[in-house]
């Protein structure tokens, strides 16, 4: 028995990294307990003695050294189930570790089954669980396909360790960028920030640690080749790649990319900027349902507000307004194209002086100038101001020309 026990301790000792000291009084505590179940008597009579040097096992009773053959079989049985207890947990602890170190980082598995929504990742020693929330809406993986994913979080449970994965963080990208484009690695092109909506759009800020390297270019690569391989990996997500600047005035018109950007109005105590772009600009501005604007705001950690310059039409220039119906709606405290696209016709029409004809010709022609910002944040619902006057008011500016990479 003391030999078996020496060979396996020893074993353990050295492959699983736990000492032989934890092992044998672990071994002692587990044989007094079985002793307890096994023999009658009172329960604190009983002891258990091992020997560091011989590893010879005594029972005591009382005091008294007993030699009952049931022992040798206890014991026996008891330093196996020890050994292997041990043993998993010294596994469960290696993994918990090695896992641990690895958050924040992309790991690969290969699809092992799927319960309730979330994909099971098969890593050999353990399994990752990527959860239906932290899919992307472009992700399609079947059993057997090989992913590669984000480490979320790393838990201690009852059945071991557990891998939450993640296919949606914003770091995935960053990471692809700094395995896909050697400049980033090796730190000579930095990564400043990112935002991100997962399965659509990225933007990505760089700047160059080295005024020779083009940041931009070193991770767009040769004919896009790099930017490509990130881009196919997220199945198609578009990646805008911004060229970052300490100026933030510079880094807002970047990161407003593909819109060309008229004026910008900086408001740096309330990290707040005002926009402006020519008419035709203003939908590839604010992007489909805000979402150009709405991720360089992210990028960039300021408010945005996006305007065309046609808002800055004074109000007696529109159809319906002359000098007297101005200081009436000045009165009320319209003194914008904005304030009144925010209107209904009921409530401008209850303005003294106004009426319901006047309110609807004002609308119209206020809904004409706005129409290219409401088909570009998507439509509002009905009876929500000027919008509802624009039905035959002219086209929406073009389509978004997307300067997407990918």
């Amino acid at each position: 028995m003391s030999q078996e026990l020496l060979s396996s301790l020893e074993y353990i000792e050295k492959e699983k990294g736990i000492s032989k000291e934890v092992l044998l009084d672990a071994l002692r505590h587990a044989l007094i307990s079985a002793c307890r179940k096994s023999f009658s008597g009172d329960e604190e009579s009983f002891d258990v003695q091992i020997d560091p040097k011989t590893f010879r096992i005594s029972m005591f009773r009382e005091g008294k050294e007993i030699n009952d053959p049931r022992f040798g079989r206890i014991a026996a049985q008891t330093a196996k189930q020890v050994i292997i207890q041990k043993i998993r947990e010294a596994e469960r602890d290696s993994i918990f570790t090695e896992y641990s170190h690895r958050q924040g980082d992309i790991v690969s598995g290969a699809v092992h089954r799927v319960e309730k929504k979330a994909i099971i990742l098969d890593f050999g020693k353990t399994e990752g669980i990527l959860p239906a929330r932290e899919q992307s809406p472009l992700d399609s993986f079947r059993q057997g396909n090989v992913i590669r994913a984000y480490v979320l979080e790393v838990k201690k449970t009852s059945k071991g360790p557990e891998v939450i994965l993640s296919r949606t963080h914003p770091d995935l990208v960053v990471k692809f960028f700094e395995m896909e484009v050697p400049e980033i690695h090796d730190h000579l092109v930095e990564v400043k920030g990112v935002s991100r909506e997962a399965g659509s759009r990225t933007k990505i800020a760089v700047s160059s640690n080295d005024e020779k390297i083009d940041c931009v270019g070193s991770c767009v690569g040769v004919r896009g080749q790099r930017v490509k391989n990130i881009v196919r990996e997220l199945g198609g997500e578009k990646i805008d790649i911004i060229r970052y600047s300490a100026d933030v005035e510079t880094y807002i018109r970047n990161a407003m990319a593909p819109a060309e950007i008229k004026e910008i109005k900086l408001e740096p105590e309330k990290q707040t900027a005002e926009i402006w772009v020519e008419n035709d600009q203003l939908s590839l501005a604010i992007g489909k349902k805000g979402q150009n604007v709405r991720l360089a705001s992210k990028l960039i950690g300021w408010n945005l507000d996006v305007r065309s310059v046609s808002q800055r039409i004074p109000l007696r220039d529109l159809d319906g307004v002359g000098e007297k119906i101005e200081e009436v709606l000045n009165e009320a405290g319209v003194r914008s194209i904005k304030d009144l696209a925010r209107m209904k016709i009921e409530d401008l029409a209850n303005i003294p002086g106004i009426g319901e004809k006047t309110a609807h010709k004002i609308l119209t022609a206020v809904g004409k100038i706005m129409r290219p910002k409401i088909e570009a944040e998507g439509e509002p619902e009905a009876g929500t101001g000027a919008s509802e006057m624009i039905e035959d008011a002219a086209p929406a500016a073009s389509e978004e020309n997307e300067a997407s990479h990918g």
